[in-house]
């Protein structure tokens, strides 16, 4: 028998303090960084490092502790188990000691790997407890003979206790793992109970489908979520609601896909999932390909949607990482993708039913003028028949090269106006330049419009083009025109006539081809008067007026605005507004709004803050009603306060408007001035 070594008692001292410090350490990386520092008390080496066997794989896993190893010594590394001396350690629990890395011929892989890191001499010792066979604690240093037997019987002691440390690691590493696994279990489960709960609550399908697609990408850990319903003729496939906040804009709602050669074409066409571990362009199309690529997604994922043995669309998904989506996940998907199927035909025959239904109750015109706004008006909400006029008046004369003048109170939306214009015309697919004047100091206003060349003035570092060369062949819209000062009001005019004009502090003149939209809510025939403003420019300008009601003046968009306004935020929020009292909308119809479309913007957003649920809850105390009785259509405006007086002198002149006894006399302005004020407010001789 041998004698049992005895070791100093400084040195088990040691140990007893380094293993109470190790042992507390439960996470595994902590832990492993630990050991370096505290085992050089205890050893002597020059490479330090522990294998730990991996029973999934049947191969020892590397985990460097000391040194910066080179080639396949590196963090992470792994080995066969019959390849290396540390598995050999594993198999047969005991320690292994090299004395001369020269003369070992056992393994040769992890001889040449130890020889090129400078080492001479291994140990290695097996890490176990009770319970399990964990691996190794291995160390080398440069001499060789370096390991006496009482350097590896110490050394056994210390792996003993690095073994209990770790064991201790992986069991905590493995209860957090298993923790993690049931909190995504019951986030599954939550996520079926709500995709179940929106299919029986409503039936607007975008709605519901948007709400699913957001709730499936924060449960599954997803970068985009969507559904993809085909089309009428189901030649494509219609990214119909869509959850992507960090897109890059290659995928949105409402782009089409074709069916045949696409990966969600192939999950609709077979009805089975389809996915793809890594973004291959040999596996999808071209076009698909820098789709995907330029989203940045490595792993799509698309399941069909069948219900009643139909296949009605595509649940799509995609992760960036690649091989992100394990089969349980595809499992899982595969449940959720039956219920979104149940909601989509449950919608579509909603859909088919209220279409009949509207289809009985609209007349002819009513669904020309819809399909109409629908096709060339997508940002303007409105079927008043005032806002109709307006837009008959831009059909008119968008496919013009006319210059248009929009007025308009303040927050009536003139710009939507002038980008419509701008989309109806030729120049559809040119730059639509905006320049609001008012928000520009006049100092700088003509270089904005105009641009500069470097060291034009002070702070011209560079050369810069302005917004005419920009719009080239395109269309500026310049909002509230009425700020420009006299003294750059000639350049304009210039540009309008002649579409010429030179940048700040060159003398090279620039030709542009660019058509004028301005706006202002300002009386420019009254500014002329005044000689606040040239005639000559604004007669130029006003080639083709276009008056933008306020909101006052069309009280029946009100609903519409407000139901687009509140999906509008509520989907920016992530949030779900489903109903808005009547008497909310009663309050918002009857409030007079002197800030018109943009005031009823911010009520509306700062209304879906405040809302804590699915019901809008509007604060009308914030809106200053008119005293009691007295309803909002009975105040004047001073537009409506000047027509009015006009009408009675023009019924006292009878009609005459020039000449000493005529009413421009009397109303105190010229005929040229009477005769455009007449036009905006849209006032004509009565026939007899």
């Amino acid at each position: 028998m041998e004698p049992t070594p005895h070791f100093p008692v400084e040195q088990c001292l040691t140990l007893n303090e380094v293993s109470r410090i190790i042992a507390s350490r439960r996470n595994l990386s902590e832990l492993l960084h630990d050991l370096a520092e505290r085992l050089h008390r205890l050893l002597d080496f020059s490479y330090l490092g522990v294998m730990l066997y991996d029973p999934a794989q049947h191969v020892m896993r590397l985990h460097n502790l000391e040194g910066s190893p080179r080639g396949p010594l590196r963090p992470g590394a792994e080995f066969a188990v019959e390849d290396i001396p540390s598995g050999w350690v594993w198999q047969h629990q005991q320690p292994l000691v090299i004395s001369d890395l020269e003369r070992e011929t056992r393994f040769p892989r992890a001889r040449q790997a130890l020889r090129e890191y400078g080492l001479g001499s291994f140990c290695s010792l097996p890490l176990s407890t009770a319970h399990r066979r964990l691996g190794t604690l291995t160390m080398g240093r440069p001499e060789r003979g370096a390991y006496s037997p009482s350097e590896v019987a110490f050394a056994q002691l210390v792996a003993a206790q690095v073994a209990v440390a770790v064991d201790n690691a992986l069991h905590f590493q493995e209860a957090q793992a298993l923790q993690q696994q049931l909190a995504r279990e019951r986030d599954r489960l939550q996520l079926l109970l709500e995709v179940t709960n929106s299919v029986i609550s409503n039936l607007e399908l975008r709605d519901v489908l948007r709400a699913v697609s957001a709730t499936l990408r924060r449960v599954m850990h997803c970068d985009v979520a969507g559904v993809l319903l085909p089309d009428a003729e189901h030649h494509q496939l219609r990214v119909y609601a869509l959850d992507f906040p960090d897109s890059q804009g290659f995928i949105q709602e409402e782009v089409l896909l074709p069916i045949e050669g696409s990966l969600p074409g192939k999950a609709f066409q077979t009805g089975k999932p389809v996915v793809l571990d890594r973004s291959d362009p040999a596996e999808v199309g071209p076009e698909e390909y820098r789709v995907i690529a330029g989203e940045g997604i490595q792993s799509p994922c698309f399941l069909p949607l069948i219900s009643r043995n139909r296949i009605l669309g595509v649940l799509g998904l995609g992760r960036q990482p690649e091989n992100a989506f394990r089969q349980d996940d595809v499992d899982f998907l595969a449940l959720v993708a039956s219920q979104v199927a149940i909601a989509v035909e449950n919608a579509l025959a909603y859909g088919q039913i209220a279409e009949l239904k509207d289809k009985l109750a609209q007349e002819k015109l009513y669904l020309e003028d819809e399909l109409r706004s629908e096709r060339n008006f997508e940002d303007i909400v409105g079927k008043s028949a005032a806002l109709r006029r307006v837009l008959q008046q831009v059909e008119t004369v968008a496919p013009t090269e006319a210059t248009v003048l929009i007025y308009g109170e303040t927050g009536t939306g003139k710009e939507l106006i002038a980008r419509a214009i701008h989309q109806l015309s030729p120049r559809r697919s040119q730059a639509f330049v905006a320049l609001n004047c008012a928000a520009i100091p006049s100092g700088l206003l003509e270089a904005e419009l105009f641009g500069h060349e470097k060291g034009a003035f002070t702070g011209a570092i560079t050369q810069r083009i302005g917004r005419f060369e920009l719009a080239h062949r395109g269309t500026v819209f310049l909002d509230e025109i009425g700020e420009i000062p006299l003294e750059l009001q000639p350049k304009l005019l210039r540009v309008l006539q002649d579409r010429e004009f030179e940048r700040l502090g060159s003398p090279r003149t620039q030709r542009t081809d660019a058509r004028l939209i301005a706006a202002t809510n300002r009386d420019l025939a009254a500014m002329v008067d005044e000689q606040q403003f040239r005639a000559d420019l604004f007669y130029r300008m006003n080639v083709f007026p276009v008056h933008v009601p306020p909101l006052r003046e069309r009280p029946e968009d009100i609903p519409l605005l407000v139901r687009h306004f509140a999906q509008q935020f509520a989907r920016r929020m992530h949030k779900t507004i489903e109903t808005i009292p009547s008497d909310t909308m009663q309050g918002l119809i009857r409030y007079s709004w002197p800030g018109n479309i943009r005031e009823l913007q911010n009520i509306i957003e700062r209304a879906v803050i405040l809302s804590p649920g699915p019901v809008l809850q509007v604060p009308l105390i914030d809106l200053k009603p008119p005293p009691p009785g007295v309803s909002p259509k009975n105040h004047d405006t001073l537009e409506e306060a000047e027509r009015k007086h006009i009408l009675a002198v023009l019924e006292e002149t009878n009609w005459v408007l020039g000449g000493p006894n005529g009413a421009a006399i009397r109303l105190g302005m010229k005929r040229s001035t009477l005769q455009f004020r007449l036009g905006k407010l849209g006032i004509s001789r009565p026939r007899k």
